[in-house]
């Protein structure tokens, strides 16, 4: 397997600038998700990576060589794409083999490795059925087989779940991650759906707008993102935001309030917080937690989503500010009950008043 090292790159299409200066370093062995939302040039970046888009500034690594002028098919990397792209006149095995048989490996060596994928994804059985009597997951894995007969230094996975239901995509989020523990293999993956990214990804890449925002271990993103776009991206329901007033600060906490936040400390370990002036608070709905009274938020439900293990609880505060509460409990409320909230401070984020993604 190999490392990835992107530095600089850039992308652009006659006058548009689609990826503007990204540097990633992605580590033998490592599964590193790219995440965002549609148009933020996560899969644009992949098919660089692939070799099927030319660069257009920058330096792009794999192992170590510089492939920027080298093709697709001699980069060591194998891509899995949304649209399962197999072939309906051909069985399993042959599907499989495909890329074996074009590079004129022997009968021999092309039994054994479609043997060992087949193993390796549970398909024995499947080897010659056609595509047409499989499930969409079971296509899937064909595909997957297909780039591991081949061996290669790096797997490239391009939303090879969109396409799948929920009981399916979740089937297939478990044999991807149990396929990376059992090869070792280098693997970089895109979604737009950051519970994938969350479970599978040893290191995610937050995307918008073709710049990188943030780059840590799903974890560090969730408790620590470093803006306004990271901490709504990640994170399900997404956090609440709510103007307020810094009201004075210390080395490591801020005083903050407004007309909807009683005064209290948020802990500060973010750049641009000053002594005083304006700031976002931030506060995840699993946080948040009803009260008799009191609390540092009041409003009225507008909505409750009794969803078994949780309840989600729309509500309205005075100005017409709408936030989110997630409890972990099955609970009962009324639309238009006076509710109120609390939550521990130190569980509170607060962000500068400074532009909500990174840009040059």
């Amino acid at each position: 397997m190999a490392d990835v090292m992107l530095k600089g790159i850039k992308k652009s299409y006659g006058p548009v600038d689609v990826i503007k200066g990204v540097d990633i370093e992605i580590k033998d062995g490592e599964f590193v998700v790219f995440v965002g939302p549609s148009g933020c040039g996560k899969s644009t970046l992949l098919r660089m990576i692939a070799g099927l888009e030319d660069i257009s500034g920058g330096s792009l690594e794999i192992g170590g060589t510089v492939v920027n002028d080298i093709p697709a098919s001699q980069r060591g990397i194998a891509m899995v794409f949304q649209s399962y792209a197999i072939f309906p006149h051909m069985t399993v095995r042959e599907n499989v083999a495909f890329g074996l048989t074009i590079a004129g490996a022997s009968k021999a060596e092309k039994e054994e490795k479609v043997a060992e994928a087949a193993r390796i994804l549970q398909m024995e059985h499947l080897l010659d059925r056609r595509p047409s009597q499989l499930s969409g997951g079971q296509r899937q894995r064909v595909a997957i087989g297909r780039a591991i007969v081949r061996k290669p230094e790096v797997f490239l996975f391009d939303e090879p779940l969109s396409n799948l239901d929920a009981a399916l995509r979740l089937d297939m989020r478990i044999e991807i991650g149990k396929l990376h523990k059992s090869l070792g293999a280098t693997m970089v993956y895109v979604t737009h759906d950051q519970v994938e990214a969350m479970t599978l990804a040893d290191k995610i890449v937050v995307l918008k707008d073709g710049y990188v925002q943030q780059v840590g271990a799903p974890m560090d993103l969730y408790h620590r993102p470093e803006n306004l776009f990271v901490a709504g991206f990640i994170g399900a329901p997404s956090m609440n935001f709510l103007p307020v007033d810094i009201v004075s600060r210390d080395a490591d906490s801020a005083h903050v309030q407004s007309s909807l936040v009683t005064q209290f400390a948020a802990p500060v370990w973010r750049e641009g917080i000053g002594a005083s002036g304006a700031a976002t608070l931030g506060i995840r709905p699993q946080d948040l937690h009803p009260v008799d009274s009191g609390g540092i938020l009041t409003g009225n439900v507008t909505l409750a989503e009794r969803l078994g293990i949780e309840t989600v609880v729309d509500v309205a505060l005075s100005d017409g500010t709408r936030i989110l509460c997630s409890m972990a409990e099955d609970r009962v409320f009324e639309p238009g009950q006076e509710i109120h909230l609390d939550f521990d401070p130190a569980r509170a984020h607060l962000f500068a008043q400074d532009p909500q993604a990174k840009a040059a």
